[in-house]
């Protein structure tokens, strides 16, 4: 099994088999999506990632997406992108829709990872819920705390997460070691921890799908 250890600023590209198929993805699904291809033996996809600490400049995610599916037009069957729409205000539809590309189903990973009817179902009760994928307890701290200025400013805690009452770790695999730091983020953010184990959910459909 290939090991992806992404830093949140960094790129990724797995080239395997045929490459049929280009995924252009967040960086923070790259280990996962490696993970469905290689457990499932599928030689269809080749995948681009894109850093993952755009979501904290969803700016940047569009042009980074539009240039990618540039680069790759005609040597591909096929090209999909496994984003949400991750803060970008539609900026990303809207430009895949020009492009002629379609994504994964979703506002964000969160909605995929549980699915679409399971994060609607819940919406209400949810509201003021911070949530925490695999990647994201993996890389809270580089991401969230130091990425919101939070490790230099502590102060800054309540502005931004004044109005969350819990932090729900949507676990794609069953790690007992992410399970607690995603236990301690919620102490640290002075939040209620909720587990939540949803597998691979939509993006393992969406790729089942294309494969």
């Amino acid at each position: 099994m290939t090991t992806v250890n992404l830093r949140p600023s960094e790129e990724f590209t797995f080239a395997k088999g045929e490459g049929q198929i280009l995924l252009i993805a967040c960086g923070a699904l790259a280990r996962e999506i490696i993970d469905l291809i290689e457990r499932n033996h599928w030689t269809v996809f080749d995948v681009a990632c894109l850093p993952a600490k755009w979501h904290n400049r969803p700016e940047m995610i569009a042009p980074g997406v539009r240039e990618k599916i540039r680069e790759a037009r005609g040597r591909y069957r096929k090209i999909f992108v496994a984003y949400g729409d991750c803060g970008s205000g539609g900026l990303l539809d809207k430009m895949l829709a020009e492009e002629g590309v379609e994504r994964i189903e979703g506002p964000h990973c969160y909605a995929f990872y549980g699915g679409a009817e399971h994060f609607d179902r819940h919406s209400e009760e949810d509201v003021t819920a911070f949530f925490l994928t695999d990647y994201l307890a993996r890389h809270f701290d580089k991401l969230i705390w130091e990425g919101l200025g939070l490790k230099d400013h502590p102060e800054l805690l309540s502005d931004y997460f004044g109005n969350y009452t819990k932090l729900v770790y949507l676990a794609q695999t069953r790690d007992e070691e992410l399970a607690k730091r995603a236990m301690a983020a919620a102490r640290r953010l002075g939040l209620a921890y909720e587990y939540r184990y949803s597998g691979y959910g939509g993006l393992e459909t969406s790729m089942r799908e294309l494969a």
